[in-house]
């Protein structure tokens, strides 16, 4: 037991908060308290996949609310005896940080410019974006990053986070990129990566491909239009899209239309004619029951397209634009003029009014309000462009795999258990493999080249690859073995993949990457799988999946054996933060008003799972515990005086063995919830013991513990406030760190972050008190007490007689407490009744 401190405790006259954070972030570090220790084994080691936070900006409260969490789990595990493995990660490629950068500097990537070394961003952004080189616009992407992750890893300091930071990387450093690049490669050794010419989900102000997992679903007006397509009447949101109609589609058991399925029909405007077919997917009760068709107007269309094996008539580019040319089998007339080269909205507008002319629309448009897709970053609703684009194999098209990776989630432990059916759901959910391909800049590259045949058109079905030993490279610069720079774009020679993959195929192998793979064998043979995976709910479907989907085909296993999932925080009116809402709380200004460990005990006051909205109230109770705690250890530390604390064997007095028998379960309940990784419950029992503690206990032995003769009775008390004060320093520690900390460090030797998580064991048999001898001792002081308050009278007012009536066992509490009641409450006649209930009768002696 850690209360073996043979000199006086160190106390400063006045105790306080101010300053501890720095003061002991700096020791921390001195100390190298939290480093690694590499000599660990696996069965020794708690390995900790701590989510890389997104550098491209300022972090929020959310930000805060879940690290924080994270942090007093490990803080618990580190004191129980394991070794952590607790790495920091930044996640600092893809979009955000390319938007960033443009908005920061005033600039934009164009890769047709070539490389100039002495660019230098302007010291103001201008009016209009300055075009600049890859290489120059990546270098402005990691320059700008390196600023965002120092001031987030101060942020995470201030607050206590005990990572090893020496363990750091970023998911756009040369180890993330050359795992990324190794995995991608193995994936597409074994034909879990493909590349195909597709119908792809575009966002057309990013201006590149998007998955399944980051798009989103928003409410927008729209309308129904009737078209009517010869005989048969349709209804469409988009019948700007007319032009790239294929078929008409409706339900096989749908008698409306039972003697039409194999006939065709002529398509409005254009005449084209197009088949009536049946699918499952087909709505009787939506609209007219009968649906177009179009290459492509939304994720269903892809499915009607490639199941019913219909031809493709594309006509909206990249850009979001109407195509110049007619798709196949459109004729280059009036009605194709009319709306090619407009912009999506504008040949609705144009299509409408033709459709009016024609006679072709059926009645007025019918506003709707309707469900669409966007880019969960986007401000513009998706398309769906046919493009070349690299996939992995998900189990969306796969029964066998999906089958296998609802297994793998079931093998995961997950906390709280409800949230496991977020990932089933998803999985269950999958219509497509996971399109990994983007088109941006700042990433890690799709690591392969093309060869380009005679005409120079590149020869996608043969890749070449990279061996490993070279990764991580960039096909862009990067000349493949057995070519010169000079075949580069030239016929007979080869050409780079111009794209980047997808932030989440890097992120998605965040354990590979802390934990060494390949380039550390020893650390990863000792740190993977992983022990917990900690993140928020929201990313079950992007970062849980798609880590859980490349251990399952690389490793056969799962990365990590526990999730713990936090909730949402929400702003101070419990609605959800968001910038667009202006509403997003940051962080710092509430650290600095009532500092890190008040923070901590909001954001560990907050249920796994649970959303929470950030709540200064909370947090001033988190202070002013955090003020009590100082406090409190003052006094219990002023009764020890210089030379060995008393230890276990020297308690003996009724009371004092009640409050470590309550102290015991304490422990017990705490370590139970601890091991749960329920750490909202693991404050809760110290913080309530605590406030009796002070209120009860410490009020109660205060006479006994100033004795000035070494009576047993003094030593008893000595003994167990030196117990309990040790215990609760430690069983506070996980979030409380900086207090705790300072405290400890009055008395002790070392850190009470290393010291070992109380056990029942420590009191050496001294925790067999009854415990309803401190209760009812507290309840008599407290009857006490509220009578010299009615009487507005001072704490230390006399009490000529007190009379305390119960049942038998409640007077043999009192009993048991009578000496520390009677000096407590300044009592000078203690009288017990028997009675069925407790009351408690106090008569004040007069006033002097």
């Amino acid at each position: 037991m850690p209360t073996d401190a043979t000199g006086a405790p160190r106390v400063p006259d006045k105790p306080t908060l101010e300053g501890i954070e720095a003061t002991w972030a700096g020791v921390w570090e001195d100390e190298r308290l939290y480093r690694f220790n590499p000599e660990a084994t696996r069965e020794q080691v708690f390995s900790i996949d701590t989510p890389p936070p997104t550098v491209s900006g300022s972090l929020h409260m959310g930000s805060v609310f879940g690290y924080v969490q994270t942090d007093a789990l490990a803080r618990y595990r580190r004191m129980s005896g394991w070794e952590l493995f607790y790495p920091m990660g930044w996640d600092d490629n893809g979009l955000p940080t390319e938007r960033r950068v443009q908005t920061y500097f005033g600039v934009r990537c164009d890769p047709s410019l070539p490389f100039d070394p002495e660019f230098e961003p302007a010291a103001e952004p201008g009016k209009e974006d300055i075009p600049v080189s890859r290489p120059n616009f990546i270098a402005l992407c990691n320059q700008l990053t390196a600023q965002d992750e120092k001031v987030f890893e101060d942020l995470w300091r201030r607050l206590g986070l005990s990572v090893d930071w020496t363990r750091s990387y970023a998911t756009i450093d040369d180890r993330s990129r050359r795992a990324s690049q190794r995995m991608f490669l193995r994936n597409l050794s074994r034909g879990e990566a493909y590349s195909a010419e597709a119908p792809t989900l575009w966002d057309v102000d990013y201006q590149t491909a998007v998955a399944q997992a980051e798009m989103e679903d928003r409410d927008r007006p729209g309308a129904y239009h009737r078209l009517r397509f010869d005989d048969i009447d349709i209804d469409t949101t988009r019948p700007e899209l007319l032009a790239a109609c294929v078929a008409l589609v409706a339900h096989p058991d749908d008698e409306r239309f039972a003697d039409r399925f194999g006939t065709t029909v002529h398509t409005p405007l254009f005449g084209v004619e197009v088949p009536i077919l049946a699918h499952p997917l087909a709505d009787p009760e939506k609209g007219s029951g009968i649906a177009m068709i179009c290459t492509f107007g939304d994720v269903t269309d892809v499915i009607w397209w490639r199941e019913l094996q219909l031809p493709t008539r594309s006509i909206i580019t990249r850009a979001g634009r109407i195509s110049e040319a007619p798709p196949p089998g459109v004729a280059d007339g009036p009605a194709w003029r009319a709306i090619a080269g407009l912009t999506v909205k504008a040949a609705q507008r144009v299509t409408v009014d033709l459709l009016t002319e024609s006679g072709h629309l059926i009645g007025e448009p019918r506003p709707i309000t309707h469900p669409v897709k966007f880019y969960e970053r986007g401000d513009r609703p998706l398309e769906i462009v046919t493009s070349r684009q690299w996939y992995i194999r998900n189990g969306g098209r796969d029964a066998a795999l999906r089958q296998a990776l609802l297994e793998r989630g079931a093998e995961l432990r997950w906390h709280p258990p409800y949230m496991q059916v977020r990932y089933e759901n998803w999985v269950n959910g999958l219509n497509s493999d996971w399109l990994v391909s983007r088109q941006r800049y700042f990433g890690v590259p799709v690591p392969v080249w093309y060869p380009l045949g005679p005409d120079g058109v590149p020869d996608h079905t043969r890749p070449i690859r990279p061996e490993e030993s070279s990764l991580p490279i960039d096909p862009t610069t990067d000349v493949p073995s057995g070519y010169t720079a000079a075949q580069r774009g030239v016929p007979g020679g080869f050409l780079g993949d111009p794209d980047i993959m997808d932030t989440w195929a890097t992120s998605s192998l965040t354990p590979q990457i802390a934990c060494g793979w390949e380039d550390d064998p020893d650390l990863f043979a000792s740190t993977f799988p992983m022990s917990l995976r900690p993140q928020g709910p929201e990313i079950i479907r992007t970062w849980l999946f798609s880590t859980t989907l490349r251990s399952h085909l690389e490793h056969h296993a799962l990365p990590w054996h526990d999730t713990t999932l936090n909730g949402w925080v929400l702003d101070p009116n419990h609605k959800k933060m968001s910038k667009s809402k202006g509403n997003v709380v940051t962080p710092m200004p509430l650290v600095e008003e009532f500092g890190s460990d008040a923070v901590r005990y909001w954001a560990c006051n907050g249920r796994p799972g649970t959303d929470t909205a950030v709540d200064t109230g909370v947090m001033k109770i988190g202070r002013r515990l955090a003020i009590k705690i100082l406090n409190a250890s003052k006094f219990s530390l002023g009764r020890l005086a210089a030379g060995p604390v008393p230890g276990p064997a020297a308690v003996s007095e009724p009371i004092d063995r009640a409050l470590l028998a309550r102290l015991a379960d304490v422990i017990t309940e705490s370590t139970a919830a601890f091991e749960e990784f329920d750490y909202a419950r693991a404050q809760e029992f110290a913080e309530t013991f605590f406030w009796s503690f002070c209120d009860d206990y410490v009020e109660l032995v205060k006479t006994r513990a100033y004795g000035e003769s070494d009576t047993a009775a003094a030593d008893s008390a000595r003994a167990t406030l030196a117990l309990a004060l040790s215990v609760q320093l430690r069983l506070f520690a996980p979030f409380l760190p900086f207090v705790t900390e300072e405290v400890w460090r009055w008395w002790q030797p070392g850190s009470v972050h290393r010291a070992p998580w109380p056990t029942v064991g420590e009191f050496e048999g001294a925790a067999d008190g009854n415990w309803s001898v401190l209760q009812v001792a507290g309840e008599v002081l407290g009857a006490i007490r509220r009578a010299k308050t009615t009487e507005k009278r001072s704490m230390r007012a006399k009490v000529r007689r007190l009379a305390v009536s119960g049942p038998a066992d409640v007077l043999k509490a009192v009993e048991a407490a009578r000496g520390d009641l009677t000096d407590a409450g300044g009592v000078e006649e203690l009288i017990l009744v028997d009675a069925d209930v407790l009351s408690v009768s106090v008569d004040l002696a007069d006033e002097a």
